[in-house]
């Protein structure tokens, strides 16, 4: 029996005279419908990952399951990723936390050029915050490339630096200071966890974060606390 989907003059002639229905005609697709298809095809692949998530090793993984039709209009979604990919790349110059000193200073810092924002951490070896401090900012360089981040020994870069601001974080912006944390107070102590950091910084514009502003009392509300435990300690002990 003869396929009346088939395009053949005979089909044609059966549909002029309503003997056969006319041929279904394809639905289009439309982009949504891609992204959607696609998105299926990841979550079967990369659990937890979105369309817009993966590398280019794992859209080459998916076009291997597209059958023909929808290859064309996936390569051009592929192309478009590989543009964002390559813009991404471009703009992630640095990516860890880099030591200097102070004859470094005015390069590193005062002229580290236009657009950029630098994140310098003053500390000391032996202060514990200081080493927290350090750990959370050493994920923040892997997480935020395009932020440059340096850390520099308080001796070493600032003579004579009290080590009661220690630990102090610079935030400079093409060159002009705009903002500092200075001293354990400014960071809340050990009790400092990343994404707090990360949103201080954020708060800022250092960095380019959507992270929520984390659950816990304004570091400025812990400080006025403990002025005042120190305060009420002090009366207690001249009555005595």
């Amino acid at each position: 029996m003869q396929n009346p989907n088939e395009d053949s003059e005979w089909n044609d002639a059966l549909r002029r005279y309503n003997i056969i229905p006319e041929k279904e005609k394809e639905k289009e697709i439309t982009e949504e419908d891609i992204v959607n298809m696609l998105e299926q095809t990841v979550e079967s692949k990369q659990q937890g990952k979105g369309l817009d998530e993966l590398t280019l090793d794992e859209l080459n993984e998916i076009e291997d399951d597209l059958d023909e039709e929808d290859e064309r209009r996936f390569e051009e979604y592929r192309r478009q990723r590989l543009a964002e990919l390559m813009a991404i790349q471009k703009n992630a110059r640095f990516g860890d936390v880099g030591e200097i000193s102070k004859a470094d200073y005015v390069t590193q810092v005062n002229n580290a050029g236009e657009g950029v924002w630098v994140v310098l951490h003053i500390y000391k070896d032996g202060i514990p915050i200081c080493k927290l401090v350090n750990n959370h900012l050493v994920n923040l360089a892997r997480k935020f490339p395009q932020t440059k981040f340096l850390r520099s020994v308080s001796s070493v870069c600032i003579p004579n630096y009290p080590d009661k601001n220690l630990p102090s974080i610079f935030v400079y912006f093409e060159g002009d200071l705009k903002k500092q944390w200075v001293g354990p107070f400014a960071f809340g102590g050990m009790n400092l966890k990343q994404d707090e950091l990360e949103w201080m910084l954020a708060q800022v514009g250092a960095i380019q974060s959507d992270i929520e502003k984390p659950e816990k009392p304004e570091i400025e509300d812990a400080m006025t606390s403990a002025i005042r435990q120190s305060r009420i300690n002090q009366d207690d002990s001249d009555d005595d």
